[in-house]
């Protein structure tokens, strides 16, 4: 059978579920109670679940001291449970959870109900997240999207490629994605949340760039797995003629053994990989001729008013360019956001150009302006920028 349980966090640190074997099914201080919580802020008779028709709970708070709230709320009289509702008795967290047969029988308790200690603490402690389950409901139906920011040649400005950038577009949640990948990181969807955005991505550039070079971002957490290599053998499938480049983060590029391996696995099936946001932390310069990439992305903050910069500043980030020349990748320059930046980006002898200045990250729609003719008029020598967003 399956069944309601009570979640909460014990002093511990510990996960406890009281099972909900019969109702009404009463929450308060007094050991009578089918739940009891010795906590100062819970009432005597604080709340109880009841049982309708159609097989819902109801929850009433029994006009205790301190409340009962549910997602935060407080509730006034009764309201209906949905499965992950965070429920408070007073400062005591909950959350409300229906489990199938087998994970159900772990949580009974023989002695029909549990006795919960509960240290005084402040109001309304957050131990679960209320986004989990819009964060659940995301990934479950795709409610991701992906824009593409043009990334292009440093002379004259022709489209080279793309990188794919994931935001999200459920209504209880932001749309940043690092916004959602903090709250992934709670939640332990880290790479879910990333296989969503790539999958959005390549769905939209089936229909318009089929041919197009794309920039991935990879997560961490997913890089060296086989995992990751079955979700780019899946993109591939979608969409056969892309290109495909993963982009390794700077705080991965020290485990070179695991980069050497990768950078095999990738080659069997002709997937390149860039190492991003290059002397963000260290240069790496041994791993970049130990395991040379196809591309290295410059970190913006290098590269963010470099023409304004002391004269030895631009003479190193010059030097290290040419290092990434003579070991056979293409420089990148990310972030550019003016044309003295772009001046000088060139002068230095990148190859490459990202940034506002040479295109906004655009949805794929109607109106998509980075046609396989686009180039950015900033680079090209004609008046203005590229295209707004």
């Amino acid at each position: 059978m399956q069944g309601w349980i009570l979640e909460n966090i014990d002093k511990t640190g510990a996960l406890v579920m009281t099972a909900i074997t019969r109702t009404p099914f009463t929450v308060g201080r007094e050991p009578g109670n089918a739940l009891v919580i010795a906590s100062p802020q819970t009432s005597r008779h604080h709340a109880r679940l009841d049982e309708e028709v159609d097989g819902h709970l109801r929850l009433t708070d029994l006009n205790s001291g301190n409340g009962t709230f549910v997602n935060r709320q407080q509730v006034h009289g009764s309201i209906l449970l949905a499965d992950g509702d965070i429920i408070h008795f007073g400062a005591a967290e909950f959350r409300f959870r229906k489990l199938d047969a087998h994970a159900y029988a772990g949580a009974l308790n023989p002695a029909d109900g549990r006795t919960v200690v509960v240290d005084r603490m402040p109001p309304l402690s957050e131990h679960f997240l209320l986004e989990e389950r819009p964060f659940r409901e995301m990934l479950r139906f795709g409610d991701v999207t992906a824009l593409f920011q043009p990334i292009v040649q440093m002379q004259g400005g022709q489209l080279h490629a793309f990188e794919l950038l994931g935001r999200g577009k459920h209504a209880k949640l932001p749309t940043s994605p690092i916004a959602l990948f903090r709250l992934a990181a709670q939640l332990g969807g880290e790479v879910d949340l990333a296989e969503a955005f790539r999958r959005a991505g390549f769905a939209q550039l089936a229909a318009v760039a089929p041919e197009a070079t794309v920039f991935l971002n990879a997560h961490p957490a997913e890089l060296f797995t086989e995992r990751f290599y079955r979700s780019l053998r899946l993109l591939r499938a979608m969409v056969p003629t892309a290109r495909l480049v993963v982009e390794v983060h700077e705080t991965a590029v020290a485990r070179i053994e695991d980069i050497r391996t990768m950078a095999a696995r990738l080659a069997e099936f002709d997937v390149r990989f860039a190492y991003d946001d290059f002397g963000a932390g260290q240069a790496r310069l041994n791993e970049l001729a130990e395991v040379p990439p196809h591309y290295v992305k410059f970190d913006m903050a290098l590269v963010r008013d470099i023409h304004r910069a002391q004269e030895r500043k631009q003479q190193l980030l010059a030097q290290l360019v040419r290092i990434v020349r003579d070991v056979g990748a293409l420089s990148l320059a990310e972030g550019v956001e003016t044309v003295e930046e772009a001046t000088c980006c060139r002068q230095m002898g990148f190859d490459l150009v990202q940034g506002f200045l040479t295109g906004h990250p655009r949805a794929i729609d109607e109106h998509w302006p980075y046609t396989a003719d686009y180039r950015a008029s900033a680079l090209a020598g004609t008046p203005g920028t590229a295209a707004a967003p």
